[in-house]
């Protein structure tokens, strides 16, 4: 059902692009004063685990991938006049620190191996 609703092709995260939307992520959380807890950039999504003021944690997955998307553009790895990111997105709030320390654990650890830079 979701490769009918496709729009275009899937998109995949070569190693330069990767290294840019993790570089666009730590920007974004640096200029709005958001703690980064965990950061995973895969071929085909992004796994963060951010601690947000609640003013901008509606906003926050705007920010990141707009943000993702102008570094791509800026270092010349992004193209295409549409964005890479499917609309909307995963955003989920934890409510304690042992929700907290899972969800670190699982970006961190919980994606498989380490991504190779074979496209450098």
């Amino acid at each position: 059902m979701n490769a009918q609703r496709l729009t275009r092709e899937v998109v995949t995260l070569d190693a330069r692009q990767r290294k840019c939307v993790k570089r666009a992520i730590r920007e974004t959380c640096r200029k709005r004063g958001w703690a980064l807890l965990a950061i995973n950039v895969r071929t085909n999504h992004v796994h963060i685990v951010v601690c947000i003021n609640e003013d901008g944690s509606s906003r926050a997955l705007n920010a990141f991938k707009a943000n993702a998307t102008r570094v791509m553009k800026a270092d010349g790895c992004w193209t295409l006049a549409e964005t890479p990111w499917v609309d909307k997105g995963s955003r989920r709030y934890l409510w304690n620190e042992r929700s907290v320390e899972r969800a670190i654990h699982y970006v961190l650890y919980g994606q498989g191996d380490d991504l190779p830079d074979f496209d450098q």
